[in-house]
């Protein structure tokens, strides 16, 4: 189906917030910036906003603070066998086209750009857990089965990843597995095949991927069974690629109020500023995660191991470890006054049942 380009475009004076909205609704999976003439003044993608938003750019800033001002540009004159260079060697999907006056004219598909492999990807949730927080709740329930807008938590997780086009799920499990095996079975009723990792011990949030019976010829997805969320899964995926990471970890931001007058002091003990109540922002752990096949070899067998340490151990490898930052609904469910938020905030988010 042919889209039309114009839903695309976004005014330079819009915020980064608004040109997300552009991003879904215009079907490209990026947004053109013009001024108020027509003229390209550069172009915005998921990643670019995600980029953006780990500078220290907020969704309300304007979005030239997120923007590429240099993308891959056709123009009358421009050498279609460089033009094609260009598409190659920046994994250009979307090209846009200007006359000579750099006005907007159209947009070109660039197939060369183009690569579907998301969907191969595996998928390993995190399901074994014992839940204590929620206890008592999780007495005779496991965590991923308690029920949230009429059905369990996982089921939820589960039917988002059929929905977006994935196709084999892994599930570890522990904890009261029985539950859990016997409500997802081989995963042919959701519309994609499900295997288990049984856990004899609990081996945490990344030792667990050590009973995968392969190691897999695409990224994974590792996601905990307590996080409710829409993201696009295939957008964490693509930021993974092009940032080069071993490894990829969702963050939220979170913000915490000093509720006082903040006093800063010099070594002489006088008073050098006094900010009252002063906000920090963190990034903080959304437990999403994608690692590269090659993650898996520095991994031993029923070896205890967390994501944090994980990362920690890659990080002293030296390879790339990347943040992506989470705009879309999240909420960690693990304590008893998010479940009940999830539950009344449910149908909004996901519809009904």
């Amino acid at each position: 189906m042919k889209r039309d380009w114009k839903k695309s475009l976004a005014p330079a004076d819009a915020s980064i917030r608004q040109v997300m909205q552009t991003i879904d609704s215009g079907g490209r999976q990026m947004a053109f910036v013009v001024d108020g003439s027509g003229r390209l003044l550069g172009t915005v993608t998921d990643g670019d906003i995600r980029r953006a938003l780990l500078r220290g750019q907020g969704l309300d800033s304007l979005v030239t603070a997120a923007m590429n001002p240099n993308p891959v540009v056709k123009k009358p004159d421009t050498d279609l066998a460089q033009l094609q260079r260009q598409v190659v060697e920046r994994g250009a999907r979307q090209v846009p086209v200007v006359d000579r006056n750099l006005v907007l004219i159209g947009v070109e598909e660039a197939s060369a750009g183009s690569k579907s492999t998301a969907k191969a990807n595996p998928v390993i949730i995190m399901a074994g857990g014992l839940g204590s927080r929620l206890f008592p709740l999780t007495q005779d329930v496991p965590k991923p089965m308690l029920p949230i807008g009429g059905r369990p938590i996982l089921e939820t997780i589960v039917s988002n990843f059929a929905e977006q086009g994935f196709s084999k799920v892994f599930l570890s499990v522990n904890y009261k597995r029985d539950m859990i095996e016997n409500h997802f079975g081989d995963g042919s009723r959701f519309g994609l095949a499900i295997d288990y990792l049984r856990e004899d011990t609990r081996l945490g949030t990344a030792g667990a991927l050590a009973l995968l019976p392969e190691v897999p010829d695409w990224p994974m997805v590792v996601m905990n069974c307590d996080v409710l969320t829409n993201i696009k899964f295939d957008r964490m995926l693509d930021f993974h690629q092009k940032q080069g990471a071993a490894a990829t970890m969702a963050v939220r931001e979170f913000d915490m109020q000093v509720p006082y007058g903040v006093v800063t002091v010099d070594e002489q003990s006088r008073i050098q500023a006094i900010d009252e109540k002063p906000t920090h922002r963190f990034f903080v752990n959304a437990g999403i995660y994608v690692l590269s096949p090659e993650v898996l070899r520095i991994l031993k067998p029923n070896e205890s191991l967390d994501m944090p340490q994980l990362f920690q151990q890659l990080r002293e490898r030296g390879q790339c470890t990347a943040a992506f930052p989470v705009c879309e609904y999240w909420i960690d469910v693990g304590q008893r006054q998010d479940l009940e938020r999830a539950e009344g905030e449910y149908n909004k988010i996901f519809g009904t049942v």
